[in-house]
């Protein structure tokens, strides 16, 4: 199969080393505008060989990946199917859909977005299995071809990722939700609280992990989150207009003292979502009070994986004297959080939770 690539970073490099692992005779060719970068994609793997042009790179391909900033993507996508013939599907990785797609009514063309980013960019830290078990939303039209799609599913199966269908209005309001709203909170947090350090002085220099969990993301890459909040600005200011909602109940119930219900709907809320990622039953969480020494996290997560316990999601806090920490575990499935807890308290720490 051969595949083209257009822009080789992050994403495009672990399209490139993926195919090369999973995809029989894969064969990729990439396209960009940076030599420095297609040379290190080469000598990484990601792609066997460089294009001087976007219709060189799509000549006799069979897929085709679009991988720019959301900006760039309309003109890219245009150019790789002016070059390509019949059999070529094209597909983007763009985290917004509803406007390429409506400008791309082409059957050759088929949305897509991998969940599957990280706060590193560029080839170097491209990765073949960066997709696995990551959902990869696809958003076909009413004149996407039948049998293009299926090769495009068939080629996210095989990389290890889970493709959804879901048209392209459905998946921007869903991504407004849960990556670009968080975001935009992330922003308002980082600049809330570096007000307050100037107020204050040396009283807020050392934060606690909760504040540095929640602004992870603040001020992510400008010139991809610019096309980002742009084009999906419709959704994410609904989004917006929804959680100003949330805070007014919430300013009402600490006017009130009413938070222990709020609180608890919250841990529901977060139990549910994590369940819904899962298909190994009830999610459970465990607590535990750990010392704070190097590699104490990984003897804990090799001894549950040895077990083949699946770790849903780990939170860590280290305590204020950076003796101990707290670790918090989420496992899915009684018979699994019930060896987590057998696991666990046999290395000598004491388990909580539920």
């Amino acid at each position: 199969m051969r595949i083209a690539v257009l822009g080789v970073g992050l994403i495009g490099g672990s399209v490139g080393l993926a195919a090369h692992d999973h995809v029989e005779d894969a064969e990729v060719i990439g396209f960009g505008r940076d030599p420095e970068r297609l040379r290190t994609a080469v000598e990484r793997g990601a792609i066997d060989r460089a294009a001087g042009s976007v219709a060189e790179a799509v000549e006799g391909a069979e897929l085709c990946f679009a991988c720019a900033p959301v900006g760039a993507l309309p003109e890219l996508v245009r150019a790789a199917l002016d070059a390509s013939g019949p059999d070529t599907v094209v597909t983007d990785v763009g985290s917004t859909k509803q406007d390429l797609v409506e400008r791309t009514p082409d059957p050759r063309f088929v949305g897509g977005h991998p969940i599957a980013g990280a706060e590193t960019a560029g080839v170097e830290h491209a990765r073949p299995d960066l997709f696995q078990g990551a959902v990869w939303y696809l958003t076909p039209h009413e004149q996407s071809g039948g049998l293009l799609y299926e090769r495009l599913h068939r080629f996210v199966v095989d990389v290890g990722a889970q493709p959804v269908a879901v048209d392209a209005e459905t998946h921007d309001r869903l991504v407004a939700v849960f990556s670009h709203l968080p975001h935009v909170l992330a922003n308002v947090l980082a600049s809330q609280a570096a007000g307050r350090l100037l107020e204050h002085g040396d009283a807020l220099r050392q934060v606690g992990p909760s504040f540095r969990d929640m602004t992870r993301v603040a001020g992510a890459n400008t010139a991809m989150w610019s096309d980002i909040y742009r084009s999906n600005r419709a959704a994410i200011i609904e989004e917006i207009r929804g959680f100003r909602r949330e805070l007014d109940e919430v300013e009402r119930r600490l006017s009130s003292g009413e938070v222990e219900d709020w609180n608890d709907r919250a841990r529901d809320d977060r139990r549910t979502l994590l369940e819904a990622g899962s298909t190994e039953g009830p999610v459970h969480e465990l607590r535990l009070t750990v010392p704070n020494r190097p590699g104490i996290v990984a003897q804990v997560a090799l001894e549950l994986g040895r077990a083949g316990v699946n770790i849903v999601d780990m939170a860590l806090a280290p305590a204020s004297d950076m003796r101990t920490g707290a670790m918090n575990l989420w496992i899915a499935g009684d018979s699994q959080a019930a060896r987590a807890r057998e696991l666990i308290g046999a290395l000598g720490f004491p388990v909580g939770g539920e």
